[in-house]
């Protein structure tokens, strides 16, 4: 069984801010899979189905992000599970705005949800998704006041992308593990699409070289079947 917390904050008035990122992929799995926020236990609100042949719980605490490790330490002791067996989602300040990144462990980083999560675990040893909101560009801005303030046009656009891209990261942990998710998840987009690109245009190439071999071969059947007709009609020729 694995356990997918998102952090964030309940209430409608957090909903779209950055801080509730982690909230909104759970919602966007739970959506994409069928899902029904139908429980409610150890403070938290749940979710639950199967991926592939494991048992997958969603959570979304709601004792407000500084307190997560509440809820998250007694689901982890309802369900009898270890931390390797939880991935908390959530947002982080110091990734690039659209950025996701993977991590087997690790510190809280400053990030409160993260640090109330470990101090109940007593470990920094759990899986963690981290989808970059980046940091105000006003200097002048409170960083509080940044997370908890929704983001404008672009911004929310690139937000969503990386929260659609989040989602696949979630499943493809929970299908293939941590270690290989790491690989493609936290792999450079350009990267990858120039890979993409490579790999689309030696497919081309290799079509393109097999048509040219069938076309080939084709005209030169064509070319021996006229010649056996040819060598007939001349023998025609010399019986008559």
């Amino acid at each position: 069984m694995r356990l997918v917390v998102g952090l964030g904050n309940p209430g409608p008035q957090y909903e779209h801010t950055r801080h509730n990122v982690g909230f909104r992929v759970v919602d966007r799995l739970a959506r994409k899979k069928g899902w029904r926020w139908n429980e409610q236990r150890s403070r938290a609100m749940l979710a639950s189905g199967m991926i592939g042949n494991e048992k997958v719980v969603l959570a979304k605490p709601l004792t407000y992000m500084n307190l997560s490790g509440q809820s998250v330490g007694e689901l982890v002791r309802w369900y009898k599970i270890s931390p390797e067996d939880i991935l908390v989602v959530y947002d982080e300040l110091d990734l690039p705005l659209g950025t996701i990144r993977l991590r087997p462990k690790g510190s809280a980083g400053g990030h409160n949800g993260v640090e109330s999560i470990i101090a109940h675990l007593h470990t920094n040893e759990f899986p963690r998704l981290r989808v970059g909101i980046g940091r105000p560009t006003d200097s002048r801005m409170d960083t509080v006041n940044y997370v908890l303030s929704t983001p404008p046009g672009d911004d929310r656009i690139l937000l969503d992308t990386a929260e659609d891209r989040a989602v696949e990261a979630v499943e493809l942990v929970i299908q293939e593990g941590v270690g290989t998710a790491m690989n493609q998840v936290n792999a450079d987009p350009q990267a990858l699409r120039k890979a993409e690109e490579k790999r689309r245009r030696q497919q081309e190439r290799r079509e393109a070289k097999k048509n040219q071999e069938a076309a080939e071969t084709a005209r030169e059947t064509e070319e021996a079947k006229l010649g056996t007709q040819g060598e007939f009609f001349d023998e025609e020729s010399r019986i008559e």
